[in-house]
């Protein structure tokens, strides 16, 4: 899967709000569906799917212990999204700090008199 298509695909999964809940849940630590379910008013095949796209998109993992399949949160996809959101922080920083420092330059500038001399 190429970058874009990473990218593409962590902001999918996270546009939704159980997705999103689910993440917060597994940042606590591991969990299984039966647990990840618990909160939500849905079936265990409907969280399964959410999984599914969260572990897609790389936001997840599943692990193997023993009977139990505990799915854990993958911070890869996370921090390629938080380095992709960076960039334009650091974009709107620049422009905000320069938009500051015009700001300053225009105020420290004496007003022009408006009265007319006879």
């Amino acid at each position: 899967m190429t970058p874009s298509h990473r990218l593409d695909a962590t902001f999918a999964a996270l546009a939704d709000p159980t997705r999103r809940a689910i993440l917060a849940r597994l940042a606590q630590g591991e969990a299984s569906v039966a647990e990840l379910a618990e909160p939500f008013a849905m079936s265990q095949p409907a969280i399964s799917k959410h999984l599914k796209v969260l572990e897609n998109a790389g936001l997840i993992s599943t692990a193997q212990s023993a009977q139990r399949r505990p799915r854990k949160i993958e911070a890869a996809a996370l921090a390629e999204a938080n380095a992709w959101l960076e960039e334009y922080r650091q974009f709107w920083e620049r422009r905000y700090s320069a938009l500051d420092e015009l700001l300053g330059q225009l105020q420290a500038k004496p007003p022009k008199s408006k009265r007319k001399r006879h």
